[in-house]
């Protein structure tokens, strides 16, 4: 069982840059696909990056040349550079783990933290 939790969200003025970071727990983080939600007030949750555990990638469109979801396996961690914010990126950035699935559908992942909030500034 995969314990995740989340930092490095805070207030940025748009056209900013973040780095999120997902520190998992188990020696077994190597197995893991991990992923990268968001939502924001009022809002569904809605699909970010995910990397699969050779490395594989996959963004949603509306963060494709700004995002970059990375992984050190040495450090159990997963990372999401996001660069050139805008104000609608606002949300509630989770992580989520699973060990059979790889793809942009929350409800197929099994283990997630609580989530770290980016606010960006107009």
């Amino acid at each position: 069982q995969a314990q995740l939790v989340e930092s490095g969200g805070g207030l940025v003025q748009a056209g900013g840059s973040l780095r999120l970071s997902c520190a998992a727990s188990g020696r077994t983080f190597g197995t893991y696909a991990m992923g990268w939600f968001r939502q924001a007030p009022g809002k569904e949750r809605e699909f970010v990056a995910a990397i699969g555990r050779i490395g594989t990638t996959d963004y949603a469109d509306s963060v494709k040349g700004r995002f970059t979801i990375s992984r050190d396996d040495a450090k159990n961690t997963v990372y999401l550079q996001m660069n050139s914010l805008k104000p609608e990126d606002t949300a509630l950035y989770s992580c989520a783990a699973d060990s059979a699935y790889f793809g942009s559908m929350w409800f197929e992942y099994d283990y997630w933290g609580r989530g770290t909030q980016v606010t960006v500034s107009s």
